[in-house]
């Protein structure tokens, strides 16, 4: 029998789904519209020359764009202006396109990362505390507001709002969301461990007055912001000699396209002496710069170049997915080396509360039957 797991956050505190919440299509439809925005924001140079490969497109694209507007920029055209301009500028789209495509795959992967944090960080500011007033009332104010010190008062089925240490009422508290930890925890004052609660956390039974103690920025939730956040992008070193073999290709192709124009232009002359001027001068344009820009981004490993890096930030973030932080991508690249992961039997399959999803029918048995 499959089973959904659902994290506290996606729950009333009566325990049912919140509609209001965003759903799977309305987070994708944000993190696509994010990378679109992103990809355009990559085009800066000082972004784009950090990927040699993809610099030398950059650049193509560019010089591409100047010979659009003039065609007789780097040296008279014989053929058509109009026809001319055309084709350099449909080759300044593709250039462009390919530019935004490489950085729209990147912009997906990071963002998966992002969305994650977004994720952890609304648990954390979405809640409301009951603070505890020194004149003994409560008064209801966002968990972003407490302070190191304060007391609070979590009935049953509320979210705890902060770290902090039980110090009176007993009850059980849901801690998967957190720990992994499928059955609930008894909470307690007295000793550090059952005394101890984390902000995020659900109280399941009874009452609990909390004493916080930590102040915004620095809990539980805010420390696995920081390492989804913070996680190294720093290439792994199979990223670096590929990176580097790249470049070295580019740099390859880069001489043979320049020396072309010479051999163009002697041939051309050859040919024009032989066959006539019209003959030399459909060579000429056949070498023109548009077309030398564009042969070197056909000759240079473009694709590889371009999705290297949303290759790298792709299997970082897919872990995430599984709330599974990994720190640099050597660490992803060490678990493709692993056979047998060894846990102990916290958080090896609970993700949340456990509800029962859908039934399936076994072994010529009806639904009915189940």
């Amino acid at each position: 029998m499959p089973i959904t797991t659902d994290s506290p956050s996606t729950r009333t505190p009566s325990g049912t789904r919140d509609s209001r919440r965003h759903t799977p299509k309305a987070d994708m439809r944000g993190l696509y519209q994010r990378a679109v925005r992103e990809s355009f924001v990559k085009l800066d140079p000082r972004i784009t020359v950090k990927n040699p490969v993809m610099f030398v497109v950059w650049v193509g694209t560019i010089v591409t764009f100047l010979v659009t507007l003039n065609p007789n920029l780097f040296g008279t055209v014989q053929a058509d202006i109009n026809q001319q301009r055309l084709l350099n500028g449909l080759i300044t789209f593709i250039l462009f396109f390919t530019l935004v495509f490489a950085n729209f795959a990147e912009a997906v992967a990071e963002g998966r990362g992002k969305a994650q944090a977004d994720s952890l960080r609304s648990t954390r500011s979405d809640t409301i505390a009951n603070k505890i007033l020194p004149d003994g009332s409560v008064q209801q104010v966002n968990s972003t507001e407490l302070r190191r010190g304060d007391l609070v008062k979590v009935v049953a089925n509320n979210m705890i709002p902060a770290d902090g240490d039980v110090i009176k009422g007993i009850g059980s508290v849901d801690e998967s969301a957190i720990t992994g930890e499928s059955a609930p925890v008894l909470k307690q004052p007295g000793t550090d461990i059952a005394s101890s609660v984390t902000g995020g956390t659900r109280l399941l039974s009874d009452e609990l007055t909390i004493r916080i103690s930590a102040d915004p920025g620095q809990g539980f939730i805010d420390r696995m912001i920081a390492l989804v956040e913070g996680a190294q992008r720093t290439k792994t070193p199979n990223e670096i000699a590929l990176t580097v073999l790249l470049a070295v290709l580019t740099q390859v192709f880069l001489i043979v396209v320049a020396t072309m124009p010479p051999f163009v232009s002697y041939i051309a002359n050859f040919i024009s002496t032989a066959f006539g001027p019209e003959a030399g001068n459909s060579l000429r344009t056949g070498g023109s710069v548009a077309i030398l820009i564009s042969l070197l981004v056909a000759l240079i490993p473009t694709t590889i170049g371009g999705l290297l890096s949303a290759i790298g930030i792709a299997g970082m973030d897919r872990v995430a997915q599984f709330n599974v932080i990994a720190t640099s991508g050597r660490a992803v690249e060490a678990c493709g080396d692993i056979n047998t992961l060894v846990l102990d039997k916290t958080g090896t399959i609970t993700l949340g509360n456990r509800m029962a999803d859908e039934f399936i029918p076994l072994d010529n048995h009806s639904l009915e039957d189940v």
